[in-house]
């Protein structure tokens, strides 16, 4: 290809800490990138926020912002990721969820709140919630215990056989089904897996977009397991919970951490069985060296970008139409 590039779009899903980093991969690609985050969250400063002020839940939201921030090492950058550590009513929270709260006020809306936010940030693409509607995650434990809340959700003791929102089937925000319809590439994960990532396809209309979409779907697989939420996990396993929300065999691409070395209860397995098993669901595996060399727990953000940078060599605008 010569000339411009092509205009490529390209939509990440889910929340925590886990989306910001494949956004700035994406973006780093070249893709037009949006976000579709999950309204589920109910822990800490978002928590806090919702029970007193009925806003919707701004942490994923600020961190994505953040993460498209023209200059995501700016001095209001860093201010909006500024959490106070002292002060009665102030302790804990995240200056940027309470900006996010304030301008949810003054706009009247949340979706016009995040587009202000955008704004003040200069940010380079979109953040979408889910819904628009006021959801909570309850889960089925491995004993049949019902957990409500996704904070309680995330710290179960046992692991989670079924997770659903409260109220259920919320309607899915439409400029968030939009995205989803235009996109190249979808990419899900990584992230908690019961609390991150499958909230936002308890979102009936999300999950069916994603599925009927002609885009190339890769799913990051997570490194580690959660004590209690996905306790002794295999990475086959992690995909087929997504498969039961919706997502049997769309994804094009799978990727998972594998070096040889990674042990513990805590590590996601992906023996060649493990692999197998993902495969036999239409899936590629990529399996090599993902997780930090300094937190093993989590992605290497280096790491994943080169191994999307391979996958979607072949759409990805800065690289002109690479190999797949």
């Amino acid at each position: 290809m010569t000339g411009t590039a092509t205009l490529r779009r390209a939509v990440a899903i889910g929340g925590g800490t886990g989306l910001p980093a494949i956004l700035r991969c994406l973006l780093d690609l070249g893709f037009e990138t949006s976000a579709v985050v999950t309204m589920a969250d109910d822990g800490g400063s978002s928590g806090s926020l919702r029970r007193e002020l009925g806003v919707l839940p701004p942490g994923d939201v600020r961190n994505c912002l953040v993460a498209m921030a023209a200059d995501p090492d700016s001095t209001l950058a860093r201010v909006f990721q500024y959490r106070f550590k002292a002060g009665e009513g102030l302790v804990g929270h995240s200056l940027g969820n309470l900006v996010l709260a304030a301008l949810d006020d003054l706009a009247g809306s949340f979706p016009a709140a995040i587009e202000a936010a955008g704004e003040l940030l200069q940010v380079r693409g979109r953040v979408l919630p889910s819904t628009l509607e006021r959801v909570w995650l309850s889960a089925t434990d491995a004993q049949g215990r019902l957990i409500v809340g996704q904070a309680n959700v995330a710290h179960a003791l046992t692991g989670v056989r079924r997770v659903a929102l409260v109220p259920p089937s919320p309607t899915a925000y439409p400029p968030a089904l939009d995205a989803i319809g235009e996109a190249d590439v979808i990419v899900v994960g990584p992230g908690s897996l019961y609390t991150s990532l499958i909230p936002n396809f308890l979102v009936a209309d999300i999950s069916a977009a994603v599925s009927s979409s002609d885009a190339r779907k890769v799913y990051v697989c997570n490194v580690a397991n959660q004590r209690g939420e996905t306790h002794g996990m295999d990475a086959a396993e992690h995909v087929g919970a997504l498969s039961a929300y919706g997502l049997d065999s769309v994804f094009d691409v799978v990727l998972v951490h594998r070096n040889g070395g990674a042990t513990g209860p805590e590590a996601v397995g992906a023996s060649d069985e493990v692999i197998a098993r993902i495969e036999s669901r239409g899936a590629r595996v990529v399996a090599v060296p993902l997780a930090d060399p300094a937190n093993p727990v989590r992605h290497d953000g280096a790491a994943v970008g080169r191994v999307l940078a391979d996958v979607l060599g072949d759409l990805a605008p800065a690289l002109e139409g690479g190999v797949r």
